[in-house]
């Protein structure tokens, strides 16, 4: 990408141009070892723009990107319940794909996901960016370690500054689904166990009357298989910014991490996105996936569809 481009990095074709498509163009716009060469996006303003800042080519359609062949692979940030029609459309191009989390907004999808890949025999990836951050990294190597003991309880928190745009939140799947299955997937990362049992509350503020079916703040009490629980609690509604953090109780030691500090602002994040498509480009390449598989994205969005039925459900 740019001047940072060289003859041995990774390929790389930007599928989708809008918030987070801009997110993953400036992790990666210093990298040496995986450029984005040319990505696709219908708006005009978006498509124009990432050439101005950032030198990419840019194509109106995923069919001019893919016919161009100018890629190894493509990392799909377009609208969450477009997640499937894209990876069928890569597949069928025989690439590799990275496709950002939740890989559709139903388990069905994801499923669906799996079948195409599979049949098409190639990569897929689940854009799960907290198992390539460095300090979650270390715990979690510490908790296979023993060093924690036994694990009593797991709290996993993401607060972001401000609810997203209305048109965003509409095709997201929910709180639970947009920002949940992230909680989700890093807890089944951290502690080794799959959900066993949950029971989800919400607020009953409401400050989207068009998507008044959606809170704005959301907690989950977890059961595991591996005997930890896990608390899972989601708010669109933090001050200074973005936050995330994880907490491990044990019965030797205890750690608490807030690994997206909104001090720091969006540091953590790039780093990590830089870090996963690094790890995407050598899987792609023939070596194991050492990021989220299709198979960990369908256990994260199963705990999110269950918590947002159980929310359904109580309000009868």
């Amino acid at each position: 990408m740019g001047s940072n481009a060289n003859a041995s990095a990774f390929r790389l074709g930007l599928v989708g141009a809008g918030r987070m498509g801009q997110t993953h163009l400036r992790a990666l716009q210093e990298s040496r070892e995986v450029n984005v060469v040319a990505l696709c996006e219908p708006v005009d303003a978006l498509r124009e723009g990432a050439f101005d800042t950032f030198g990419v080519k840019g194509y109106k359609s995923l069919e001019d990107l893919l016919d161009a062949g100018e890629i190894d692979g493509a990392l799909i940030v377009t609208p969450s319940d477009t997640h499937v029609e894209v990876i069928k459309k890569v597949a069928a191009a025989g690439l590799a794909i990275l496709c950002e989390k939740p890989c559709g907004v139903t388990p069905g999808d994801t499923r669906e996901a799996q079948r195409v890949v599979l049949e098409a025999h190639v990569p897929l990836q689940v854009a799960y960016w907290r198992r390539f951050v460095p300090e979650l990294q270390v715990l979690r190597e510490r908790i296979l370690a023993g060093d924690f003991g036994e694990i009593l309880s797991v709290s996993c928190l993401q607060w972001d500054g401000e609810p997203p745009a209305a048109s965003f939140r509409a095709r997201s799947g929910g709180i639970f689904v947009d920002m949940g299955v992230h909680e989700f997937d890093q807890a089944r990362w951290l502690t080794s166990g799959d959900f066993t049992q949950m029971t989800a509350v919400a607020s009953a503020a409401v400050t989207d009357p068009a998507n008044g079916a959606d809170p704005d703040g959301a907690q989950v009490l977890c059961a595991t298989s591996s005997g930890a629980t896990v608390v899972v609690s989601l708010g669109r509604y933090y001050a200074g910014g973005d936050m995330a953090s994880v907490e491990v109780f044990g019965t030797r030691g205890h750690e608490l991490i807030v690994f997206l500090d909104p001090l720091e602002g969006e540091r953590a994040q790039l780093e990590a996105l830089r870090r996963q498509a690094l790890s995407f480009a050598e899987y792609a390449r023939g070596a194991a996936c050492l990021g989220a598989t299709v198979g960990d994205a369908l256990a994260a969005l199963e705990a999110a569809t269950g918590a947002a039925a159980q929310l359904t459900s109580a309000r009868g």
